[in-house]
């Protein structure tokens, strides 16, 4: 039998935190969602002045993220290079950059999501929570 590692819940809160310093670092109102490796949501956070929509779009990146095992911009590649008919992947909704899968031992333990700025920057955001654990 494997071992398993998985999200604790101080993990959760460090990653958080630390997305969220980043976020207020750059003044980017931004939604960051973390889920665990089968996309269930954990933690959701709206920042001051992020917009509402984000709330939706930061669980679906980081969803993809951890049920995909890679980072949403993938498939947002994927279907920009013309492969349009992967819309219709099922359980795969957020289709955009953003959304970063938390990687261990060659695992996925979880995802973070991110949405509100440049997908870029979002993706800057969830990275940058997903070292907050050594990851």
């Amino acid at each position: 039998m494997k071992t398993k590692h998985f999200l604790e819940s101080a993990d959760i809160k460090a990653i958080a935190a630390a997305a969220e310093a980043e976020a207020l670092k750059n003044n980017w109102a931004v939604t960051i969602a973390i889920v665990d490796d089968g996309g269930h949501l954990l933690s959701l956070q709206r920042l001051d002045g992020a917009a509402p929509i984000s709330a939706h779009i930061a669980p679906a990146k980081a969803n993809t993220a951890a049920v995909g095992r890679r980072e949403s911009k993938i498939y947002e590649d994927v279907i920009n290079g013309g492969r349009v008919s992967f819309l219709s992947a099922p359980d795969l909704k957020g289709l955009l950059e953003g959304g970063v899968p938390i990687m261990k031992d060659g695992q996925c333990i979880g995802a973070v999501g991110v949405s509100g700025v440049k997908s870029n920057e979002d993706a800057q955001v969830a990275k940058a929570g997903i070292a907050a654990i050594g990851l």
